[in-house]
């Protein structure tokens, strides 16, 4: 399994949110690149980057900052928000990106995936976040009447390749992630999985190893100390984990 540090961005700063929620977020970092090279320094084998302020705007609003990172770090990246149309999607691999997140867009635009999907292949994942088992949309502004398990199942079908289930309700919460959920989302599709959404502890890092996710992204633990990236790493990496 591996582990997926993130950085939010907002206003070009590195942040992060509880729940979704934009008034709840707490600065971490003005220099994200320095924050990715950090994570890069202690481990980390793939960073994962979200622009909350795109996933708003409907379009990449922090892509200075993302090319910042980009030429900061040599691990690949994934990044997503506000990836709703092809250019923007464009400008991000244009920038050395190595996989693109769909979030909203994949729910209301089939047309819009299946052209990424043709284009790009399994450089496209999609972001499944959910609220109650519904997908939320537009920067988790809006909750859809979809469930997250018919969702998947249609993408996979559409042949989506990959995807990032997080729990609004466990973000940035240091509450546990949601391991029956993702059961329940493994069972419904034969795709992997990234999980998001919760992780507070080593234990919970093992928790998820033994779920048999790809990988689990790590937030607000790696910011606040919480979990050390170092020992996550190890702990999967040894085994210890399974």
């Amino acid at each position: 399994m591996l582990i997926f540090p993130a950085i939010d961005l907002q206003g070009g700063r590195c942040v992060r949110l509880t729940q979704g929620d934009f008034a709840r977020a707490q600065a971490f970092s003005d220099d994200p690149a320095a924050v990715a090279r950090r994570w890069q320094s202690e481990g980390a084998r793939w960073l994962h980057v979200v622009d909350l302020d795109g996933a708003r705007a409907g379009a990449p609003q922090n892509l200075e900052a993302i090319q910042r990172i980009r030429q900061a770090i040599s691990i690949p990246m994934q990044v997503g928000g506000g990836l709703r149309s092809l250019a923007s999607v464009t400008a991000l691999f244009d920038l050395g990106i190595q996989r693109a997140i769909l979030g909203t867009a994949a729910l209301k635009d089939r047309g819009f995936l299946r052209a990424c999907l043709a284009r790009w292949g399994e450089r496209i994942a999609v972001g499944l976040d959910a609220r109650g088992g519904l997908v939320a949309t537009d920067g988790w502004l809006e909750t859809s009447t979809t469930s997250a398990l018919t969702l998947a199942r249609e993408l996979a079908a559409e042949g989506v390749a990959r995807f990032i289930y997080t729990d609004i309700a466990r973000d940035g919460t240091l509450s546990g992630p949601n391991l029956k959920s993702l059961a329940q989302l493994q069972r419904a599709i034969d795709r992997p999985i990234i999980a998001s959404g919760g992780v507070a502890s080593l234990a919970d890092v093992r928790a998820l190893a033994d779920s048999h996710v790809e990988g689990a992204i790590v937030g607000r633990a790696l910011y606040t100390g919480e979990v050390k990236l170092p020992d996550a790493i190890a702990a999967v990496e040894r085994g210890t984990a399974c």
